[in-house]
């Protein structure tokens, strides 16, 4: 006697047993996406506050005019904000593609909301494509940071401690993390 005769073909169990392992990770995929998306939203606020210190003929805080950032230093910045904002909204929108991929894989079977059945090497490309973006987004929000750093506290060339310090900061910790995200990401594609 096998199981389709002990159980009927509606129920629950026969679900359960049914499902793969791409359908149970799914769930995973959409919450990492998720994440995704959400921290590219807070990177695209830090973009436009970034933005909005580009004012020209501003003085820094050093009182040596000689410190003080030049209208190329106020470009450089500008243009670093909008490639890191290209960067974080193609990441986004990679995400939001694949979530409305496996949304509307899912719209046939309202009972698993979470579970799709979608090509793992298409879903985990476009993941490594997604994290790849957040990554180049965060390289050119960082050299944004080290401009304004230098339009507000003064040139990093005049020796500034305080703006020295902070770049050596964001260096390290920017650099630190990305490390760590970037080498998350490749051991879980290669898994």
């Amino acid at each position: 006697m096998d199981e389709s005769e002990t159980y009927p073909k509606d129920s629950s169990f026969q679900r359960a047993r049914s499902t793969s392992a791409a359908d149970t990770t799914t769930s995973v995929h959409v919450t990492a996406l998720d994440g995704l998306v959400n921290v590219n939203s807070l990177f695209t606020i830090a973009v436009f506050v970034g933005l909005s210190l580009t004012t020209p003929g501003q003085r820094s805080l050093e009182n040596n005019t000689a410190c003080d950032a030049g209208i190329d230093i106020a470009r450089k910045l500008l243009v670093f904000e909008v490639v890191s904002f290209s960067f974080f909204l193609f990441s986004s929108l990679v995400a939001q593609g694949l979530k409305l991929a496996i949304n509307l894989l899912n719209s046939k079977d309202v009972d698993e909301a979470f579970r799709a059945h979608i090509n793992l090497k298409v879903l985990r490309l476009g993941m490594m494509g997604s994290a790849v973006g957040s990554v180049m987004g965060c390289l050119f929000l960082m050299l944004s940071m080290i401009n304004v750093i230098e339009i507000r506290l003064g040139l990093l060339s005049c020796g500034s401690k305080s703006a020295v310090h902070a770049v050596a900061a964001l260096l390290i910790l920017v650099s630190s993390a990305l490390f760590v995200y970037i080498s998350t990401a490749i051991y879980a594609f290669m898994q």
